[in-house]
């Protein structure tokens, strides 16, 4: 990974339970380590009732960011517009999530958005998903996919590189979410393919990641992904100047 990464980040898996929270963690805490300014947000989160911990709350733990945003949280463990009509509550709009990312990402060299679910999941009442979030935001965003490493992988990451492609998108790159640790051949072999499929393969998180205390995790986080040279301060100030020109902000 280079250091030209885009001021947003989105964060999207090729299913559920593949390792977003804990790698969109792992990354705000390796660009935090080279001295850029990270928020996360996160547009919606399900299954999470009265004052137990979301995935914002556990990124805020292991990383220390305190800069985060938030757009609904929902009680039910379901997809979002399910969960949504369960509680009979109205999902925000998708305006509402780019004014907040927006809004971090006029103060923060760069804002991570972790995604709900897979690529397609619906985070709107009129069915936009994280894939128009990223369209929406056009140059200022990069999309960074998930992945398993077990058996099934190779299909799901293709079906998701494919529906990007299809909406004129591009993921950055690809994060093994959860990597073995003594893996076995079917995933060295994954790995392999993965290697293979024209989208750079950007890092791996070890098996166990989330169990880390805050300080071990932040210690570990930066050797999980390719180098991130740090961009000296007037270069990350010209590519805000950028951004701010290309959104208006």
């Amino acid at each position: 990974m280079n250091d030209r990464l885009a001021p947003i980040i989105l964060i999207t898996g090729t299913d559920t339970d593949v390792g977003k929270t804990i790698t969109t963690a792992a990354l705000a805490t390796a660009l935090a380590a080279t001295g850029r300014t990270v928020a996360v947000d996160k547009p919606v989160q399900t299954g999470v009732r009265g004052a137990e911990q979301g995935d914002v709350d556990e990124i805020v733990r292991l990383t220390g960011i305190r800069a985060v945003g938030e757009g609904i949280r929902l009680r039910a463990a379901m997809a979002p517009l399910a969960a949504a009509a369960h509680q009979q509550h109205t999902l925000p709009v998708l305006e509402e999530h780019l004014a907040r990312v927006e809004s971090l990402s006029a103060h923060h060299d760069h804002v991570l958005v972790e995604g709900a679910g897979g690529l397609l999941v619906r985070l709107t009442a009129s069915g936009q998903t994280i894939a128009d979030l990223a369209g929406a935001l056009g140059p200022a965003a990069d999309l960074l996919v998930v992945t398993r490493a077990g058996l099934g992988t190779l299909n799901h990451t293709e079906l998701t590189l494919e529906a990007l492609a299809h909406r004129g998108l591009r993921a950055r790159g690809l994060v093994i979410g959860d990597w073995p640790a003594m893996p076995g051949p079917v995933e060295v072999g994954n790995h392999a393919v993965l290697q293979m499929m024209g989208t750079p393969l950007l890092g791996r998180i070890p098996h166990g990641a989330s169990d880390l205390p805050g300080p071990e995790f932040r210690r570990r986080a930066s050797t999980w992904f390719r180098a991130l040279p740090a961009e000296p301060p007037e270069a990350r100030g010209r590519e805000r100047e950028r951004y701010a020109a290309s959104t208006g902000c």
